[in-house]
């Protein structure tokens, strides 16, 4: 316990005192390079923000949407994506220009505070990404609007109103240097992740191609690894960077790390163990079906009926094609399911339903 209070001591010392001399608590109330930008000057605003958010798209949301009929957003989605791939492509750009790649260590790097190009270009980078964090909201209010309240999950709530006050601790102290390997990494996979959405918003003829959706999240997951390994070995060597900051951004990739991990389980592992069950289970009926219809009716119905023994022996063959036909479509219609939870199968089955009615 002691060790512990004297690591956190030490920690707190290390956050106000910089390794370089530079007094953090100096720039938390006084910082020149970003107190004048916007949301900087307090974490006030951006907790009010995130806490409005969370009480808009739980509760206010759900229930203005509870008796109206959900908003066909396809041309808004697609736009909207398409401008994150966009924005994320650009901040990712900035990342590389302002040290990563070019003359940023992986292994330490301290952070600029100085007011030259290259450390401003850097912090103003930080300070767009932050402001990305906000515009991510409106993922989440998509949903709402279109009543898909089962999307709008724990670890999706949670992983968006982190966010946006996680990086403004960020900016305000380290605008640059080793944290900003997050931000790189981040800005990577929203590329790819904002692309997918935005195909999938163009409608069934494109889902389709988008079989590698699960992948996504495994992703995600690399991603926090990445983060966790590089920014904790801060930990076992010397570099002149904030401790207290190794401790923010690697535990943020732990806590992000093992929920990603559990929705990841709970779609993917435990659909995939379903989705096996259920097609073993209609293989074995349709087996079954093939042996009653095929031997014993022979005997007697389909003898009758067809003629002779020939007919039993169409009969069963009848039976298992359609049976195997059922499984692939089955298949097929698990496999290509849209974002409003009908699959290609299903769409087409109420189709006819109606051209009968």
């Amino acid at each position: 316990m002691a060790y512990l209070m004297h690591r956190i001591i030490d920690n707190y010392i290390d956050l106000m005192e910089n390794k370089s001399g530079i007094k953090l608590v100096f720039f938390f109330f006084l910082n020149p390079r970003v107190k004048n930008w916007p949301l900087m000057s307090s974490p006030l605003p951006t907790f009010i923000i995130c806490v409005s958010f969370v009480y808009i798209v739980k509760v206010i949301g759900p229930k203005l949407m509870e008796n109206r009929k959900p908003f066909e957003l396809k041309n808004v989605l697609i736009i909207y994506n398409f401008i994150q791939v966009i924005f994320s492509t650009w901040l990712f750009y900035e990342c590389i220009q302002s040290g990563w790649f070019t003359f940023y260590s992986f292994r330490c790097q301290p952070v600029d505070y100085s007011t030259s190009p290259i450390a401003m270009r850097m912090a103003s980078g930080c300070w767009w990404y932050f402001i990305s964090k906000f515009t991510e909201f409106l993922d989440t209010i998509f949903f709402v609007l279109r009543k898909k309240n089962d999307h709008i999950s724990t670890l999706h709530v949670t992983h968006h109103a982190v966010m946006p006050m996680s990086v403004w601790f960020g900016v305000k102290f380290t605008p640059g240097g080793h944290s900003t390997f997050f931000g790189l990494l981040n800005t990577f996979v929203h590329i790819i992740m904002y692309s997918y959405y935005m195909f999938s918003a163009m409608g069934p003829q494109y889902q389709k191609y988008l079989w590698w959706k699960k992948y996504l999240t495994a992703l995600q997951m690399i991603q926090f690894v990445l983060v966790m390994i590089h920014a904790f070995q801060l930990l076992f060597i010397e570099c002149n960077y904030p401790q207290a900051f190794v401790w923010w951004i690697g535990l943020h990739a732990i806590m992000f790390y093992f929920l990603f991990a559990d929705f990841y389980k709970q779609a993917y592992l435990k659909k995939e163990r379903a989705k096996k069950i259920a097609n073993e289970k209609k293989k074995s009926e349709d087996e079954k079906d093939v042996k009653t219809n095929g031997v014993v009716h022979s005997s007697r119905k389909n003898v009758e009926e067809n003629g002779g023994g020939g007919g039993s022996k169409k009969t069963g063959n009848k039976v298992f094609f359609n049976g195997f036909a059922n499984i692939c479509q089955m298949d097929h219609a698990l496999l290509y399911e849209d974002d409003d939870g009908d699959s290609n199968n299903e769409r087409r089955t109420k189709e006819e339903h109606l051209k009968r009615n």
